[in-house]
């Protein structure tokens, strides 16, 4: 048996897709990755230069000319200045990939209300505010690609991140949310579940050598994540090999969340 579209059916040649808090990090790699597949991608950052850079280099990369955005995911009216700026300039968005995050360690009896609210703000209520602006357009075509960036942490939990581990399970049961209000509408949303994967942002667990053999023990795989390895995950849901898989939670992980 063979696909009907063969290996076409995970070309995303004329899909635009956005990426938010892609100008480093495991959104940097996958807006690349998505830009090879052949997507327009629109790189997001907090500022506009860094938004540029990522973007001419991704251009450099690929040959697919990448576009630069900046705004701030945790205000509505930013939000939705933001989307009505990229779709007056490139038509639409296909593909929105919800992936910018922050982090917040403390133990719950000395967790600050102001980081509560920032990793609400910006995992969470971002993640809805931006899903709702661009669903609109997608519902008017029939037709577009939701991926959410969850965590293994969206099914487990480690001492001093309970609140995180709030928003990413949260974002598990909001997809599945979108899957039933948007899925009549030929939309998918679905999210991407990474492990512990070595960035920028980790290089400091990285080196503590007592926490990076436990990650390399915990996971099947025996070695931390390289962002690569979230390509092909972000292919597959952004293209249409993925049409007909809505509200899915898939955990790349080396297997962490398999085993006991």
């Amino acid at each position: 048996m063979t696909l009907p579209e063969g290996l076409s059916a995970f070309d995303l040649t004329g899909r635009i897709a956005l990426v938010t808090g892609s100008t480093r990090g495991l959104g940097r790699t996958i807006a690349e990755g998505l830009a090879a597949a052949g997507a327009t991608v629109v790189v997001h950052g907090r500022t506009r230069d860094a938004a540029e850079v990522a973007a001419g280099q991704i251009t450099a990369a690929t040959g697919r000319t990448a576009h630069a955005a900046a705004f701030d995911v945790t205000s509505t009216l930013e939000v939705d200045g933001g989307i009505e700026r990229i779709e007056q300039e490139l038509g639409r968005i296909d593909v929105l990939v919800n992936n910018a995050g922050i982090q917040r360690r403390a133990r719950i009896d000395e967790f600050a209300d102001e980081d509560w609210d920032a990793l609400v703000q910006t995992n969470l209520t971002a993640v809805f505010a931006l899903s709702r602006r661009v669903s609109r357009a997608m519902i008017a075509r029939g037709s577009g690609k939701i991926i959410q960036i969850g965590s293994v942490q969206s099914r487990l939990a480690r001492p001093s991140i309970a609140a995180y581990s709030a928003t990413k399970g949260a974002i598990v049961m909001f997809t599945r949310g979108l899957c039933a209000d948007l899925g009549p509408h030929g939309i998918q949303a679905n999210v991407i579940a990474p492990g512990y994967f070595e960035t920028a942002l980790t290089r400091a667990l990285v080196s503590d050598e007592t926490f990076s053999a436990w990650v390399r023990g915990r996971t099947p795989a025996g070695r931390w994540g390289d962002p690569r390895d979230l390509v092909g995950a972000a292919v597959f849901l952004a293209s249409a090999a993925a049409d007909f898989v809505n509200g899915q939670t898939l955990y790349v992980d080396g297997g962490m969340t398999a085993v006991v």
